[in-house]
């Protein structure tokens, strides 16, 4: 019986990106870069160039015509641009959704409960999905859910704003309270 192996997806390296040195293929590039005379170059003569400063040629717009080649370190290219990348992604915000339900009938005690929940989302900065779910034959008092999730959205006015008004879809009625932006 033969062993069967999963197949590793291939790894997308870094050159895979950016053609270097001997990699590019055309023939002549547009040359930029540090104590660089910027223009038109042969290839040889750009790498000889690159060699002389001990940094690599990086192809950087491949599109262009003639490719644009620009004379650099490139590992500390590539570990600049992960760190760009680092920092960019942690100062990206991330949105949590809370979920708060309650029944067609829900009492007031719980009402004010759960209420008491939803202001502590929107004060950590969640956004907050409220809804009303309908079990069996209790789908007779949408009114009553509609009723219970306009006055939620009224009584947490002052620390979000409505998103989407309550709408029923299927067995739910749903409603969406986002913060207020600081």
């Amino acid at each position: 019986m033969a062993i069967r192996r999963r197949h590793q997806p291939r790894r997308v390296s870094q050159e895979d990106k950016h053609k270097i040195n001997s990699k590019i293929t055309a023939q002549k590039v547009r040359l930029v870069g540090d104590n660089v005379e910027i223009g038109i170059y042969t290839k040889g003569d750009a790498m000889r160039i690159a060699n002389e400063q001990e940094l690599d040629l990086v192809e950087i717009s491949p599109n262009a015509d003639p490719p644009v080649c620009k004379v650099m370190d490139y590992k500390k290219f590539l570990y600049e641009q992960k760190k760009r990348d680092k920092a960019l992604k942690s100062k990206a915000t991330k949105v949590t959704i809370k979920e708060i339900r309650f029944g067609p009938q829900t009492d007031d005690h719980d009402y004010e409960f759960k209420k008491k929940h939803a202001e502590k989302f929107l004060k950590e900065g969640a956004k907050l999905k409220a809804f009303v779910f309908f079990k069996g034959r209790s789908i007779i008092f949408k009114e009553q859910g509609q009723i219970l999730l306009l006055r939620l959205a009224q009584d947490l006015e002052e620390l979000g704003k409505v998103e989407q008004m309550p709408r029923l879809e299927g067995k739910r009625m749903t409603m969406f309270i986002a913060p207020h932006k600081k």
